[in-house]
């Protein structure tokens, strides 16, 4: 039988990761081409130098990913049972690499997990960030597995000049409360930090693949993928090995068992924005020289930021942004002042109608609304100039103003208590867990290292 790890990524193989570079220099000219990476965003500039929107197809054949078509959205809904999500329906998540493997697994009853994450960078997420987790969420459910959330707070010190740690360990509390009130199942899900969770007593199997991972990983390859230089940091430099790691089911031998060769079996499918794609395709090129799965991947598009869809919605800049704890009343003047695609004038718009490709209102109502018909006639009404823009915009403000209103409620909820749970390194319940037996043998493994531990401590012998 052939393994995940055995298939190559034909057809539309991305290029080598030592000559793919996502930071392309600026040309002579004043255009410039998209750049896609976990650090920068931007559709690129034409040759007058205008911004342009974002070029999804592109960047489809450039990582070499597969479109999400007709045909695998009517076998997805055929295995599950379950009508696709709204952001499968609609193409805003677009994009996979594998997840017709995953669709295989699942049909012959073999187990597999959900993992995926957030760089807290801002005590307050906005409705952009919820759109993975509220996807991800939707796969919980209907596919009923187990889900590992990784809070890269690491990276965000890494990478971010200002910040400190004890600014990213700031957001990463409430960043976990947030995620938590999209509303995991705690059953079935395991928050960690990476700062917390790796200086822990459960995270020596999760550093071995850490440097498994790094072994395998060059500079090249991280210059390639990232357009990383030597300003970078050396930590930057080893990052990708540790978001890596937890693509792997071995990592967490408390949720899924101590039995190595088994656990090694169980794949991993990653919810994410196509701006993470470069550290899975560096991890699917390793996982076999590790005995490991390649993790399966289905990318998401960005929610557009207000001003446009030349980029997405941005923590670090307020104005493009609507945040999770907005009120009514700041949803309501954003949504305001949102990039529009009607006409210059009332009757102009009449005449010719309005541009919903470019509408941003209207590509918000594309994430949030969930039923397709009200969507589409909002569409051809907007269109024909039977519905201005401002009617456009109210539209849209009533939607995001009862997304957030349902998230606050949701979030009051939220205890101390309830984070700590979440993120409480513990055994999941799903099928295929491990059976009560082997659970039992890892409680008493746990005891006997705590005992020693704290032997140690009471005779002060801490040489070990």
């Amino acid at each position: 039988m052939t393994n995940v790890s055995d298939i190559k990524d034909e057809p539309g193989q991305p290029p080598a990761l030592t000559s793919l570079s996502l930071a392309e220099a600026a040309q002579e000219t004043k255009s410039k081409e998209q750049s896609i990476t976990p650090f920068d965003v931007s559709g690129g500039f034409d040759e007058h130098g205008k911004p342009k929107a974002i070029d999804y197809d592109k960047l489809v054949d450039t990582f070499g990913s597969q479109r999400i078509d007709k045909p695998l959205l009517e076998r997805f809904e055929k295995v599950t049972g379950h009508k696709p999500h709204r952001m499968l329906r609609r193409g805003l998540v677009f994009s996979h690499r594998d997840l017709n493997l995953i669709l295989d697994k699942y049909e012959k009853g073999i187990p597999f997990y959900l993992y995926t994450g957030r760089g807290p960078s801002s005590d307050s997420m906005h409705v952009g960030h919820t759109i993975p987790f509220e996807f991800t969420k939707y796969l919980q459910d209907v596919f009923d597995v187990p889900l590992v959330i990784m809070l890269t707070d690491d990276e965000k010190f890494f990478h971010s000049p200002k910040l400190s740690l004890k600014d990213v360990y700031k957001f990463t509390i409430l960043n976990a409360m947030d995620i938590i009130a999209v509303g995991f199942d705690m059953k079935k899900t395991f928050i960690f930090a990476d700062t917390a969770f790796v200086d822990g007593g459960f995270a020596a199997a999760f550093n071995n693949n850490v440097r498994e991972m790094g072994k395998r990983t060059t500079i090249n390859q991280i210059r390639g993928t990232f357009g990383f230089n030597d300003s970078n940091n050396i930590a930057e430099f080893n990052f990708p090995a540790m978001q890596s790691a937890t693509a792997f089911a071995t990592s967490f031998p408390f949720i899924f068992g101590h039995d190595a060769k088994k656990v090694a079996k169980v794949p991993c499918l990653i919810p994410c924005a196509i701006d993470q794609d470069p550290y899975f395709r560096q991890c699917r090129d390793n996982a076999p020289k590790m005995g490991l799965l390649k993790p399966a991947i289905i990318h998401a598009v960005f929610l557009p930021s207000l001003r446009g869809s030349e980029s997405k919605m941005s923590a670090s800049d307020a104005d493009s942004s609507i945040f999770l704890s907005d009120t009514d009343n700041q949803i309501k003047k954003k949504i305001g002042k949102a990039f529009s695609g009607g006409q210059d004038t009332a009757e102009l718009h009449r005449e010719i109608g309005g541009r919903t490709a470019v509408d941003v209102p209207f590509q918000y109502l594309t994430f949030f609304l969930e039923d397709d018909e009200e969507l589409e006639r909002i569409r051809v009404a907007y269109e024909k100039g039977e519905m201005q823009s401002g009617e456009m915009k109210m539209a849209c403000t009533k939607e995001l103003q009862a997304y957030v209103r349902g998230f606050r409620e949701r979030r009051k909820a939220v205890t101390e208590e309830v984070r700590m749970e979440f993120m409480r390194p513990r055994q999941l319940v799903f099928k295929g867990m491990p059976s009560e037996n082997e659970q039992q043998e890892t409680r008493e493994k746990r005891i006997k290292i705590l005992e020693q531990e704290l032997e140690r401590l009471r005779t002060g012998d801490l040489s070990a």
